[in-house]
C-alpha cells in the first residue's frame, strides 16, 4: 500500500523530471541563438572555396591604415529574388571573414536602403548602381563601398554569375583604396584595344562615325592601372611607365622597337603578345607571300636578341587541347586549333598560373626556348604531349586542312613564356636613323643627338603567342543582370591577363589570390575518350582520302588513254575503278560510324557508373553501417 510519503516523492521527481526537460529547452535554444550568432563554420569543400586566400591574407597583414566596407543590400525589398538574397549572404560571410582576419583593419558595416531613407541617398551618393527587378518595382542597391580616410571606392552592383570572383574583386577593392597611387601602364597595339571611332564602309558624309569600346579586358584593367595609349613610331617609352603591355606588333617601325628594347634593359617590365593568325584582325593590313592578307604579328629582331625561336607562319594543333565549334555549315567540329588548355597543360608550379583551370587559346604559336644560359625560359602554358604545327594558312581553311597537315609529337610547346635574367640589346649599333621625311629638314641634328644606348639590363619579360585569347568573344560572354549589359568570363583567360600585368607592375599579393573555385568541373575522363577516338578517326579519315585520291588519278589515267571521240563514256575498267572505291567508302565509313558508337557507348557507361556511384554509394554505405551495428549489439557480451 502506498503511503504519502511515497506519493510526495514520486511528484518530487516528476517534477524534477519537468524542470529538467525544461531546463535542457532553454539551454538548447540559448545554444542555438548563440552559435547563430557566432557564425561558427567549417570549410569542407576540396577547394577550400569559403575560406580566404594566402594573397589575400598577405595584403591584409600590409594594411597601414583602417578600411571600411559599406555593404549596401535592400534585402527588405519583396522584389529582390530569392537567389540575390542567398548570395547576398554569401558575399556578407565572406565580409565578416576578412573583418575577422584583419585584426581590426577592417570594419564590416550592412545597410538596408529602403526607399527615401538616409541609406539610399547615401548609395546613391557612392554611385552605387539602383536596379530595377521589374518594370513597377521600386530600385534595390546590392553593391559595396570601401572607405579609408578620403579615398573611396565601390563595386556598383555585385553578380551572382562571378561569384569565383567575389574574393578577388573585394580584395582588389581594399587594396585600391588602401593604395591610391595606380601604377601607370603602357599600351601598345595595332587592334583597337582601346576603342575606336571607326567609320562604317559605305556610311554617308557627315554622318558621326560608331564608336567601339574598349575590349574587356582593358576596361577592366582601367579600373586598378592608369591607361596611356602609345603609338608608333616612338623614339623611347616615358620613364613613369611601370609596366608595357604590347599586343600584336605588326611591321612595326625599328625605332620603335629599339624603344622597347631600351625599356626592358632600364628594368622596365613587358608583357609582349604575338599572334600568328589573329582573328581579331580584321584588317590584315601586312601582304603574306601568298598575296593574302597577313593576320601574323611578330618582333623577330627582340626574340633574337633574346634567344626566344618563334615561327609567325605556323600555327599550333594539339587533339588533347580540340575544342568543339560550330563550323558555317552549323556542324560542330571539333577543331585542334582552338585550345582549351586544362590542368595538365598551365603551370602548377607557377604563382600567376597555379589557379587557372580553363583557358581558351585560339591559333596560337609555338614559342622554343633558345636563351641558352643567358635567360631563365620559365613555361606559363603548354601544349599537350600530342601536338605539333600545321601552317597558319592550313588553319584558315578549316578543320579537313588542319586533319590532313597535321603530325603530332612527343615533344610539349610552350605557348606562353616568362624570361628573367640580364637581356642583351637587339640594336648593338645604337638607335636607328630616322626615315628620310621632306617635311622635316632638322631631322639630322635630332639624330647626332643620340641619347647613349644600354646593352645590357635586368628585367621581366612574358611572352605570349597568342592574342585572341583576350578578345571578347573569346573570353567573355554578355549577359544581361537587372536590364544592365554586363560581361561573364567564359574561361580564366582574364586572370591570366590581370595576373600577369599585376605581377609585372610589382601587386605580386593580388596575383596570389585565386578565384572562389569552380562548380562545373570538367569530365576529364570523357575528354580523354573523344581526344582517342578523334585521333582513331582522323587516321581512317585520312585512309579515305588517300584512296579516293588515288581512285581519282586512276580514272584520270584511263580517261587520258581514250580517243577524243570516247573522252564522255566510261569504260569498263573505269566503271570497275569507281565500283572498287564505293565498296571501299563504304567500309572505311563503317568503320568511322563503329568508332563512334564506340565512344558513345564508353561515355555512356562511364556516365552510368558516376550516376551509380552518386545515387546508390552512400545509401549502400549506410545500409553497411546499420548491418555492423546490428552484428556488434547482437554479439553475446563475454
Amino acid at each position: 500500500m502506498t503511503g504519502p510519503c511515497n506519493k510526495t516523492q514520486a511528484w518530487i521527481k516528476a517534477g524534477g523530471g519537468i524542470a529538467g526537460l525544461a531546463l535542457l529547452a532553454v539551454i538548447i535554444v540559448a545554444a542555438n541563438t548563440l552559435i547563430g550568432q557566432a557564425r561558427l563554420r567549417k570549410d569542407l569543400t576540396e577547394e577550400r572555396l569559403y575560406t580566404l586566400s594566402e594573397g589575400t591574407l598577405n595584403l591584409l597583414k600590409k594594411m597601414g591604415g583602417e578600411v571600411t566596407l559599406k555593404l549596401y543590400f535592400s534585402g527588405s525589398s519583396p522584389a529582390m529574388p530569392a537567389h540575390i538574397k542567398t548570395y547576398a549572404r554569401q558575399v556578407q560571410d565572406l565580409l565578416f571573414e576578412y573583418r575577422n582576419r584583419s585584426g581590426g583593419k577592417v570594419l564590416v558595416e550592412v545597410y538596408d536602403p529602403t526607399p527615401d531613407s538616409d541609406a539610399e541617398d547615401w548609395a546613391r551618393r557612392y554611385g552605387l548602381a539602383a536596379q530595377t527587378v521589374d518594370a513597377f518595382g521600386t530600385p534595390v542597391f546590392f553593391g559595396l563601398v570601401a572607405v579609408s580616410g578620403d579615398v573611396q571606392g565601390s563595386i556598383p552592383a555585385f553578380d551572382p554569375v562571378q561569384e569565383e570572383l567575389l574574393e578577388y574583386n573585394v580584395t582588389r577593392l581594399i587594396y585600391r583604396v588602401g593604395n591610391p597611387e595606380r601604377p601607370v601602364l603602357g599600351v601598345l597595339s595595332s587592334l583597337p584595344v582601346m576603342g575606336s571611332s571607326m567609320p562604317p564602309f559605305g556610311m554617308p558624309p557627315g554622318r558621326r562615325p560608331e564608336q567601339q569600346p574598349a575590349w574587356v579586358a582593358i576596361q577592366n584593367l582601367k579600373q586598378d592601372f592608369e591607361l596611356r595609349e602609345l603609338a608608333p613610331p616612338l623614339d623611347a617609352i616615358a620613364a613613369e611607365i611601370d609596366a608595357l603591355l604590347v599586343i600584336h606588333p605588326k611591321e612595326l617601325p625599328d625605332r620603335t622597337l629599339y624603344a622597347i628594347d631600351q625599356f626592358v634593359l632600364r628594368g622596365g617590365h613587358l608583357l609582349l603578345m604575338v599572334d600568328p593568325l589573329s582573328i581579331a584582325d580584321d584588317a590584315g593590313q601586312g601582304a603574306s607571300p601568298f598575296g593574302m592578307p597577313s593576320r601574323g604579328s611578330d618582333a623577330a629582331r627582340l626574340f633574337s636578341a633574346w634567344g626566344v625561336g618563334y615561327d609567325m607562319g605556323r600555327v599550333v594543333a594539339d587533339t588533347d587541347a580540340a575544342t568543339n565549334l560550330r563550323a558555317p555549315d552549323n556542324r560542330i567540329e571539333r577543331s585542334l586549333v582552338a585550345l582549351t588548355l586544362a590542368t595538365n597543360q598551365i603551370s602548377r608550379a607557377d604563382i600567376l598560373t597555379s589557379k587557372l583551370d580553363i583557358m581558351l587559346l585560339p591559333y596560337a604559336g609555338a614559342l622554343t626556348d633558345q636563351t641558352g644560359e643567358k635567360l631563365t625560359f620559365t613555361p606559363l602554358l603548354s601544349s599537350s604531349d600530342h601536338a605539333g604545327t600545321v601552317s597558319a594558312m592550313s588553319a584558315q581553311f578549316g578543320s579537313s586542312a588542319v586533319q590532313r597537315e597535321f603530325k603530332d609529337s612527343p615533344v610539349r610547346l610552350t605557348l606562353a613564356a616568362r624570361l628573367h635574367g640580364t637581356f642583351a640589346t637587339a640594336f648593338p649599333d645604337g638607335q636607328p636613323a630616322a626615315e628620310a621625311d621632306a617635311d622635316a629638314p632638322e631631322a639630322g641634328k635630332d639624330d647626332a643627338a643620340k641619347p647613349e644606348s644600354l646593352k645590357t639590363g635586368d628585367s621581366t619579360v612574358i611572352v605570349v603567342a597568342d592574342v585572341d585569347m583576350f578578345f571578347d568573344p573569346v573570353c567573355v560572354e554578355e549577359i544581361n543582370i537587372f536590364g544592365q549589359l554586363a560581361h561573364r568570363p567564359r574561361n580564366d583567360n582574364l586572370n591570366f591577363l590581370f595576373n600577369a600585368v599585376e605581377q609585372l607592375s610589382g601587386s605580386s599579393d593580388l596575383v596570389a589570390i585565386r578565384s572562389r573555385g569552380r562548380f562545373a568541373r570538367p569530365f576529364d575522363r570523357v575528354l580523354a575518350l573523344q581526344a582517342e577516338a578523334m585521333r582513331v578517326w582522323r587516321g581512317r579519315e585520312a585512309e579515305l582520302e588517300e584512296k579516293l585520291r588515288e581512285t581519282e588519278r586512276q580514272i584520270q589515267e584511263m580517261q587520258a588513254g581514250k580517243d577524243a571521240q570516247q573522252q564522255f563514256i566510261l569504260s569498263p575498267e573505269q566503271q570497275q575503278a569507281i565500283e572498287r572505291f564505293r565498296a571501299e567508302e563504304i567500309r572505311v565509313k563503317q568503320e568511322l560510324k563503329d568508332v563512334r558508337r564506340q565512344l558513345r557507348r564508353d561515355i555512356e557507361r562511364l556516365g552510368a557508373a558516376v550516376k551509380a556511384v552518386n545515387i546508390a554509394l552512400v545509401p549502400l554505405l549506410v545500409v553497411c553501417a546499420g548491418i555492423a551495428y546490428w552484428v556488434v549489439r547482437r554479439r553475446p557480451a563475454r
